[in-house]
C-alpha cells in the first residue's frame, strides 16, 4: 500500500517504523511540523518524527500550512492509497481527506469517543481512569469524530506517569495499525461510528 504518513510528536514513531520495514507497504514521504527554535540558545529542532524519517531516508516535507495549495499538490502527486496521521499537529481539512483513495487515518491515544483532543493520555492519569488505549479511525472534519476501525485497551497501571503509558501506547499502536491495514487490503475493515453521548475532551495542557 502506498502511504503518505504525517506526524510529529514521538508517539508515531513505532508507527513509522513498522511501516517502514513492512514489505507489504510503502512510505511515499513523511509530513512533519517545520523545525522550531528550542532551548536557551533557540536553535531550530527538528522534529522526533523528522529525525526518525531521514535515518530511513525517506522524502520529508515540513509545509507552515499543510492545507496550502502547494501541499495539496505535493500529495496529489504522490497519488497514495492512504494517508496516516498521528500527533501532527494541524487540523486537516477536508480536501486533503479527499485526497488519498482510501482517506486518512488517525492514531489516538485514548478510547474514543473518550478524550477527544490534543491530550488523551494525559488527560486519563489527570482524571485516574483505571483503563485507557489507543483507537485507530477514519478521519473526518470533526475533532476526533471520524468512524473508529479499530482499538486495543490496556489498564493503567499503579503509579504509572503520563510519560510512560505514552510509550506504552505508543508501542501498542504499530500492531494494530498493521493488522487494520491487512484487514483493508482483504476488503475485510469494518467501521464503527462513534456515540456522542459518552464523548469527552482532552484540549491541550498547559504546563501549570
Amino acid at each position: 500500500m502506498r502511504i503518505v504518513f504525517a506526524g510529529t510528536g514521538e508517539f508515531g514513531i513505532p508507527c513509522l517504523e513498522a511501516l517502514v520495514a513492512s514489505d507489504e507497504h510503502f512510505v511515499l514521504s513523511v509530513i512533519t511540523q517545520p523545525d522550531r527554535p528550542a532551548g536557551r540558545a533557540q536553535k531550530l529542532l527538528a522534529s522526533s518524527i523528522k529525525e526518525c524519517a531521514l535515518k530511513h531516508q525517506l522524502t520529508v516535507f515540513q509545509p507552515e500550512d499543510v492545507n496550502s495549495a502547494t501541499s495539496l499538490s505535493q500529495i496529489r502527486y504522490q497519488k497514495p492509497d492512504l494517508m496516516i496521521v498521528v500527533a501532527y499537529g494541524q487540523i486537516l481539512k477536508k480536501p486533503i481527506l479527499d485526497l488519498p483513495e482510501m482517506g486518512c487515518w488517525n492514531v489516538h491515544g485514548s478510547l474514543l469517543p473518550k478524550y477527544r483532543g490534543a491530550s488523551p493520555i494525559a488527560a486519563a492519569i489527570r482524571d485516574r481512569q483505571k483503563r485507557t488505549g489507543v483507537t485507530i479511525m477514519q478521519m473526518n472534519e470533526g475533532l476526533d469524530t471520524g468512524d473508529v476501525l479499530g482499538k486495543v485497551a490496556t489498564r493503567i497501571r499503579p503509579g504509572e506517569t503520563t510519560g510512560m503509558l505514552h510509550d506504552r501506547l505508543a508501542g501498542k499502536a504499530a500492531p494494530l495499525l498493521l493488522y487494520l491495514l491487512k484487514r483493508a487490503q482483504k476488503k475485510k475493515l469494518k467501521s464503527v461510528k462513534q456515540s456522542a453521548g459518552d464523548a469527552s475532551l482532552a484540549p491541550r495542557m498547559k504546563k501549570e
